[in-house]
């Protein structure tokens, strides 16, 4: 199949996934009453948390160039930013997209191995996964059983029940998968310089060692307490961010710095969806939440949901393209290291 058809089809199934999610968002809401909820919002909070946003990605492109430093290359700072929101708009296109974009933009701008990037960008998204979990500990444990209840009900428990429905009714199957996995991992390590005559295993393995090679960074840091603050840093203004929009609107006010986590971390298993930046189960999700734990309305959840994802969205859209200008113009030299 025709790469273009492809990534034409993959995008058409998930933009129908999103519309679907929002449809069942927005399925019986008064339109009339959610357009006056965002005509009467208080829009400084929008900005506000976009300032926190911007301080989130700059510090984001400062930690992802200390994990390529251990590979010998020093790309410099605007670069590193102008890449990594070029992916974040990418996103938008497909799901995950932008972690390959990131890394194809920044390596023909910097001249730095494209595998390599990748390997630096799993670490990154792996010490993400892992604060992300550390932060929904950290709520399970510190929050009522309320909020532990709507994890439960809402996320953890059709989570399992999908997983079982998967494994469980091919279970036979899945076994002899695994089987022929590891038998063609022994192969392939077993008969590698054989392998490695053939052009397509060849790449294969350049891949891998670029790969490999890239997740060594964190091994390596030079600037390891530096890599600390910045993760520390990026996941305040993510809480920040999410937060002060709730004051853009009266319904949802009150809510403190505590709700703010948690609006956090449920929205951020919400755009691990996979869909187009979390288009439709944001929504959902965040609407939901607040309504089980807070008890605001169901309309009021969802104009807060739209300030706060729309907002974002628009903001990559701008940025990213400007990005996506700046770092593929022509005959533009790299700055200085960052």
């Amino acid at each position: 199949m025709n790469k273009g058809l492809k990534q034409t089809i993959q995008f058409i199934i998930f933009l129908a996934v999103g519309i679907f999610l929002l449809w069942i968002a927005f399925r019986n809401v008064e339109f009339k009453r959610l357009l006056q909820g965002l005509k009467d919002a208080d829009y400084k909070w929008v900005v506000l948390s976009l300032v926190f946003a911007t301080l989130a990605y700059l510090s984001r492109a400062r930690r992802w160039a200390i994990l390529i430093n251990p590979l010998g290359y020093k790309p410099a700072f605007s670069a590193t930013f102008y890449a990594l929101m070029t992916g974040y708009m990418a996103n938008l296109a497909l799901p995950r997209i932008g972690e390959i974009t990131r890394c194809v933009a920044l390596g023909r701008k910097e001249k730095i191995p494209v595998d390599q990037l990748i390997g630096t960008v799993v670490v990154e998204r792996t010490v993400d996964f892992l604060s992300l979990m550390s932060i929904l500990a950290g709520l399970i444990i510190s929050r009522g059983e309320q909020v532990n209840q709507f994890l439960k009900v809402s996320i953890f428990i059709p989570l399992r029940e999908k997983v079982f429905s998967v494994f469980g009714a091919a279970w036979i199957l899945w076994i002899l998968l695994a089987f022929i996995f590891l038998v063609a991992f022994y192969l392939i390590i077993r008969y590698r310089k054989q392998l490695r005559k053939n052009k397509l295993f060849s790449r294969f393995f350049d891949l891998a060692k670029g790969i490999i090679n890239g997740l060594k960074t964190i091994i390596s840091l030079n600037h390891k307490w530096e890599f600390i603050f910045h993760t520390i840093f990026i996941w305040i203004n993510y809480t920040l961010m999410t937060w002060v929009v709730v004051f853009a609107i009266d319904p949802t006010s009150h809510l403190t710095l505590g709700d703010g986590v948690f609006l956090l971390v449920i929205g951020g298993l919400a755009m691990s969806a996979p869909v187009q930046s979390g288009l439709g189960a944001f929504h959902y999700i965040i609407s939901r939440g607040l309504a089980f734990v807070e008890g605001v309305k169901i309309e009021d959840g969802l104009i807060y949901a739209f300030l706060t994802h729309e907002s974002q969205m628009l903001f990559v859209i701008m940025v990213g393209a400007l990005s996506f200008f700046m770092i593929f113009r022509k005959k533009n030299e790299s700055s200085p290291s960052s």
